[in-house]
């Protein structure tokens, strides 16, 4: 079963702009996916990850098994990480694309973009499984942040879980993410998930790295982690930066969108 829960955001990455009226993306550089929430990284992103690289792949315990965020910032700073060890033969082989723990939108009257498929990211990444679909979708209109918690906690039991049935027995797994899932995944893992979602508690800089640790065999998935590490940043030679918290609904919109629970594929 899974006893090591490691999580990275993705680098400093370029900006985009939207109009909270029209729900319009516009971003000055595109990535190959040509969606405007899809930037690339920044070239000092990409230096970052190179940083981030050289940390990943001398971990103990090792990186078994891989999950990103479907979004091209975040598979740009697994690269480096990924054509070592997967050149070496270790950390599975191949990245499993989770919707589930992707990007956090604000709640909306219009739909978000969403982020390119398997299929046409392998164009440009070409260690994606092929065969795994993602167990849960964010609603297109995005959330409020107490769903952000909820989808992400939902995500991490149906992951978790289908990794500690795997016959493979892996121990360890990757998840490379945002800044709010990053932090909605630190409370998940704990158990410890405030009464005010504002609280600065589990950090998120930019290419940084949080451990948890699994308590007990046996336990429920949520709640049984302890954080060992709380956006660690010492081998980037920029330090923390980039950090960053929730600070009030971030929505589009005061009208109630209707609830929709992510589907999972069980």
């Amino acid at each position: 079963m899974i006893e090591v829960v490691y999580v990275v955001r993705h680098g400093y990455r370029a900006n985009w702009t939207v109009n909270p009226s029209t729900g319009e993306y516009n971003s000055t550089i595109l990535s190959e996916t040509q969606i405007p929430t899809d930037p690339p990284l920044a070239a000092y992103g990409v230096q970052q990850s190179k940083e981030l690289a050289e940390h990943l792949c001398n971990l103990d315990p090792p990186i078994d098994v891989i999950y990103s965020s479907p979004f091209y910032r975040c598979l740009q700073t697994l690269k480096p990480t990924t054509e070592r060890l997967f050149k070496e033969g270790k950390a599975g082989g191949k990245i499993r694309i989770e919707r589930g723990l992707g990007e956090f939108y604000g709640r909306a009257n219009f739909a978000h973009p969403s982020p390119a498929d398997t299929s046409l990211l392998s164009k440009f990444f070409t260690d994606l499984h092929p065969e795994y679909e993602s167990l849960l979708t964010p609603h297109p209109n995005g959330e409020m942040i107490r769903d952000l918690h909820g989808r992400v906690a939902n995500a991490l039991e149906l992951v978790i879980g289908s990794l500690d049935k795997d016959p493979a027995g892996p121990k360890t797994v990757l998840i490379c993410t945002h800044a709010a899932t990053m932090i909605a995944i630190g409370r998940a893992l704990t158990g410890q998930v405030p009464e005010d979602f504002n609280t600065d508690d589990f950090q998120c800089y930019t290419a940084s790295l949080s451990t948890f640790k699994r308590k007990n065999e046996g336990e429920s998935i949520m709640g049984a982690w302890d954080c060992l590490v709380n956006s660690e940043t010492g081998y980037l030679s920029g330090g923390a930066e980039r950090g960053w918290k929730f600070n009030g609904e971030e929505n589009f919109t005061t009208d109630v969108v209707p609830e929709r629970e992510s589907s999972p594929k069980l």
